[in-house]
């Protein structure tokens, strides 16, 4: 049984061709930077499960705005997002699996590793974020709980949040589409950008019995981008 959470239970992508699939899913509302929405999604997952062996947290927001332009609202707004729901993703995973055993796996960025300029914001809870997974997982190692906790880092990624995006919206507006304005950035950093799908193969990996002895690490998963 697998769990998809979103603000929108509307909107989780994909639902219905996971179930076209024979995928047993269901979905449940969750505001990541609210705990009483953990606590709930937490409890319902045991209540109907018994158990959680696997979290995956991939909740974040982007806010593409040089440091000076940065307002404390916008600061905290990301801050609360991308770091404060990583923070309580962790605490209820552990906590959920803390005698049974399990894993939980974050998606930070590339940007927490490699700076990114006009979002500093983003690119430091990113860099938070993996400290704290690897805090995390060694404070599991040390109490010797069966639970391992690791960050897989894309760099760009074909995602919706670029549209929240002002600059990515003026590049549509110029280049015509969606698939346009992602050919540009490509060819302006010459780097080409990840499907989802990719960042999905790499997460399988880290929650699979293939990666058991992993634990505490960041992945990058950004074709060479920090190098």
């Amino acid at each position: 049984m697998v769990y998809c959470t979103d603000l929108r239970v509307t909107e989780v992508p994909d639902i219905e061709r996971a179930r076209s699939a024979d995928c047993q899913l269901t979905s449940l509302r969750l505001d990541v930077r609210e705990e009483a929405d953990w606590e709930g999604a937490v409890a319902t997952v045991l209540k109907e499960r018994g158990r959680l062996d696997i979290l995956v947290h991939a909740a974040g927001i982007s806010a593409a705005v040089p440091l000076t332009e940065t307002t404390l609202a916008e600061w905290r707004r990301v801050l609360a997002t991308n770091l404060d729901g990583t923070f309580l993703a962790i605490k209820h995973g552990v906590r959920a699996m803390r005698d049974a055993g399990g894993t939980i796996v974050v998606v930070g960025s590339a940007s927490g590793i490699r700076p990114a300029a006009g979002a500093t914001a983003y690119s430091t809870s990113k860099a938070a974020v993996s400290m704290l997974a690897r805090a995390a997982a060694k404070e599991c190692r040390e109490g010797k709980l069966p639970i391992r906790i690791n960050v897989v880092s894309p760099a760009g990624v074909k995602t919706p949040m670029w549209r929240a995006m002002p600059f990515f919206q003026e590049l549509i507006r110029q280049h015509g589409s969606e698939d346009a304005a992602f050919a540009a950035l490509e060819a302006d950093s010459s780097g080409r950008f990840a499907e989802p799908e990719e960042i999905a193969q790499s997460v399988l990996f880290v929650v699979s019995d293939a990666a058991c002895h992993v634990t505490g690490v960041e992945l990058p998963v950004d074709g060479g981008y920090i190098l």
